[in-house]
């Protein structure tokens, strides 16, 4: 098996010129007077809150909600001292102000309906005060957390003045950290004065968050704190106890020794007990926070832990030894009773954990099988859990798979739709993604069947139905998109299936018949050595075995290369497309992702299969060009497939309606010359994220297109060529973009990692002859 090779940069990467050239929307004729009227909705507006905002919270800042038409025109705001908080999909926006002035605002409105000046159409400032819609501020019940919606609370008087609520208390964005902590402080002052609890306060890079028990009486006042974003109910991990079905194994074979070398793998989840396949591997249990203890009481991180460094350990059984490929370590952050502790937030837990763990053991890898099925994404949103994943991820360079989550899609007397309706259910927006599955720095991985789930025993047996053949996806996976539409999951892997049992009118998984589940370790190892489990819960933690794989070959690879490679080798199984076939791509991309990643395939070359790659970063609004040398052999005989993988760490900012910071695409071109390409993508004329058009002819054509990939931190799309392409040349480039959002003024670069496939169908060696001109 081969070795990579770099792509070469042709020259220091340029920056394009941005001209929004898109279709903006007209804004709407107001005429005399709409100054006034937006005017005096402000008055109201910020009396409103004068009136609501309790006396010991009594500063000058000011939060208003206003709701724009067509764009929503933050730079405008932001010159009129105005700072832009949160923006949905429909253009609603919150803004604060750090004192109720706003001079500069209202000499608008004023001017707007003055006199207009001699030889203008309009009137003053018409394209900004037009597009003012409504000008209000927040309620008090716009601060309910998804989950105490959950719970049926739809307004503050549904609280109990007299009971008693521990909840999460979320700050806006509204400055620096320090005057977000000054606040928090005033906040906790007056919880420790109303004879409430304050459990912890967490202050991150743009999430300050405070865990507090105290009254319902309390509690309302709190609710009408400008500055407060959301209050919440705590998350509660859908993590469920072993139920041990009784396994037949035959001899055991032998474990090998594990070598020194092994990446390190840590598990976030219930604990990991000593089980014999593990206990050599094991560089430590921690727990945060440390009351937990270190026991796994309730099996699930025993079971996911022994996946992380056995794989698929049924195959291993069948063999003369039981190989690891990784080291683990277990970080403890659930209670014996399956809860999150009840005095930290999740992003100071999850932040310690993750960091600590990462500084003092340098371990690259996390895998997170637990997620919060109470909090669906509001609105494309993710929560905090996913978005302090996000910040970790980018700022470690470190790996985090994180699981799709669980749904038994049918029950009571639908049950037998889980057969009749699959595979449709999984598109249902009740089987949509939950925290923290959203994060868009984090791996999110779905679950395929490994088998039908059928025992011998069933093989007559008519009451018993299958749902899923081997390839097809679970009956029970979760599926995408993710905040913002952002593809998700990204990959998918084996994790069991689910069958349908008539007798019992039940659809049964491995908590009921083994074999539908995958074998892996079991806590309780004396009673029974192993135990079957299934879910995305072991999806998860096989890819993390394969990204160990990885990162033992490629150990100084950062995480975006690991990311790009995996997206490289990875393709959707035959027998998913195969009972997928009556749904669009979007759709399949939405159960599947980018497929199950191959190891092999990300981790080597072949003779006629070549990957290139580059590790890099642009500032914002630049582009780079590299170019992909074409061999003689791989412009005929055959079919050749020409395949693209990007992966980048983008900032983010779980309050906006376009969460990531910075976006990145990539496009092939053809049959160009090199100066053109550059003139094309410097001189960019196309819409504000789009690159220039430079001609059907010269670019490569690649699937799924571009509109379904660069929304996405993680892209990849493939050409393949079956005709001649002698007339295109020997060299093809490659152009990756770095397009500004929001973050400009706080990110001067992204870093990225893109990786190129050559593939000749056709096994005609392309290797050696390609090597010769890179390494010219």
């Amino acid at each position: 098996m081969a070795q990579y090779e770099h792509l070469i940069l042709i020259r220091q990467p340029e920056t394009f010129t941005r001209r929004k050239t898109g279709r903006v929307p007209r804004h709407p004729g107001r005429g005399a007077g709409y100054g006034s009227k937006v005017g005096k909705d402000l008055e109201n507006a910020i009396a409103k809150q004068r009136a609501e905002r309790p006396p010991q919270f009594v500063d000058p800042s000011l939060i208003l909600r206003v709701k724009m038409d067509g764009i929503i025109m933050e730079d405008v705001w932001e010159k009129l001292g105005l700072t832009l908080l949160s923006s949905d999909e429909d253009n609603t926006i919150v803004l604060f102000s750090s004192d109720e002035q706003l001079i500069e605002f209202r000499e608008r409105l004023e001017a707007y309906d003055g006199p207009i000046p001699a030889g203008q159409i309009g009137r003053r400032f018409e394209s900004f005060i037009n597009r003012i819609a409504d000008v209000g501020t927040l309620e008090p019940r716009d601060r309910l957390g998804v989950r105490m919606k959950e719970a049926g609370f739809s307004e503050i008087e549904d609280l109990l003045d007299g009971e008693i609520y521990t909840v999460d208390i979320e700050l806006w964005e509204f400055g620096s950290r320090e005057m977000r902590c000054a606040k928090a402080d005033q906040i906790i002052e007056f919880i420790d004065n109303h004879n409430g609890s304050v459990f912890d306060h967490y202050s991150g890079p743009s999430i300050t968050m405070i865990r507090v028990s105290t009254s319902g009486e309390a509690l309302k006042t709190i609710f009408s704190i400008p500055e407060v974003a959301f209050v919440d109910l705590p998350p509660e991990p859908d993590i469920e106890t072993n139920q041990l079905v009784e396994l037949t194994l035959g001899k055991v074979p032998e474990l090998a020794p594990a070598d020194e070398n092994l990446p390190v793998v840590a598990v976030l989840d219930s604990g990991l007990n000593d089980h014999p396949f593990l206990k050599d591997i094991i560089l430590a249990h921690v727990a945060y926070p440390k009351e937990l203890g270190q026991a796994d009481n309730l099996g699930h991180g025993t079971a996911v832990s022994g996946v992380v460094a056995l794989g698929d350990l049924s195959s291993q059984l069948s063999q003369s030894n039981i190989h690891r490929v990784a080291k683990l370590i277990s970080i403890k952050v659930v209670t014996d009773n399956a809860q999150f502790p009840d005095k930290q937030t999740l992003p100071t837990q999850m932040r310690q954990a993750i960091e600590s763990v990462h500084t003092e053991y340098g371990c690259r890898i996390f895998v997170i099988s637990l997620g919060d099925s109470k909090a669906k994404f509001e609105k494309g949103r993710v929560g905090p859990w996913a978005a302090t994943l996000d910040e970790i991820a980018r700022e470690l360079d470190v790996l985090i798979f994180i699981s799709a989550g669980n749904r038994c899609p049918r029950s009571g007397d639908d049950v037998e739709e889980g057969v009749t309706h699959y595979p449709g259910y999984l598109l249902e927006e009740a089987n949509e993604l939950f925290e923290p599955a959203g994060a868009v720095n984090a791996v999110t991985v779905g679950s395929i069947a490994h088998a039908n789930g059928l025992e011998s025993k069933h093989g007559d047996d008519a009451h018993v139905q299958t749902i899923a053949d081997f390839g097809q996806p679970s009956p029970f996976t979760r599926t995408g998109p993710g905040a913002a539409g952002i593809a998700k999951p990204d990959f998918i892997d084996y994790g069991g299936t689910m069958i349908f049992n008539a007798v019992t009118a039940q659809l049964q998984d491995a908590k009921q018949i083994a074999s539908t589940g995958l074998i892996t370790t079991n806590n309780n190892f004396f009673n029974q050595l192993l135990v079957s489990k299934s879910g995305t819960s072991i999806s998860t933690p096989m890819l993390a075995n394969k990204a160990a794989q990885m990162l033992r070959r490629f150990p100084d690879a950062s995480a975006n290369l690991i990311k790009a490679l995996m997206a490289g080798s990875a393709s959707v199984p035959e027998e998913a497309d195969r009972v997928l076939s009556g749904y669009n791509e979007k759709d399949v991309a939405k159960i599947c992702g980018n497929g199950v990643v191959d190891p092999l395939k990300a981790a080597y070359s072949d003779d006629h299969r070549v990957i290139l790659y580059a590790e890099d970063k642009l500032e914002m609004d630049q582009f780079a060009v590299y170019q992909i040398p074409i061999p003689n052999e791989f412009q005929s005989r055959g079919q050749r497939t020409i395949r693209v993988s990007l992966s980048f760490d983008a900032p983010v900012r779980r309050t906006r309606a376009e969460y990531i910071g910075t976006k990145m695409n990539f496009r092939v071109v053809r049959g160009c010359p090199v100066n053109q390409v550059f003139e094309h993508f410097r001189t960019h004329t196309g819409e504000d994220t789009e690159p220039a058009d430079i001609g059907d002819r010269f670019m490569c054509k690649l699937k799924p297109g571009s509109r379904s990939r660069d929304k996405n931190t993680l892209q990849t799309g493939a050409v393949t060529f079956s005709k001649d392409t002698e007339d295109y040349g020997d060299e093809y480039y490659l152009i990756v973009r770095c397009v500004s959002g929001w973050a400009s003024e706080q990110e001067l670069y992204q870093k990225f990692a893109v990786v190129v496939e050559l593939e000749h169908q056709e096994q005609v060696q392309i290797y050696a002859r390609l090597q010769a001109r890179v390494n010219v």
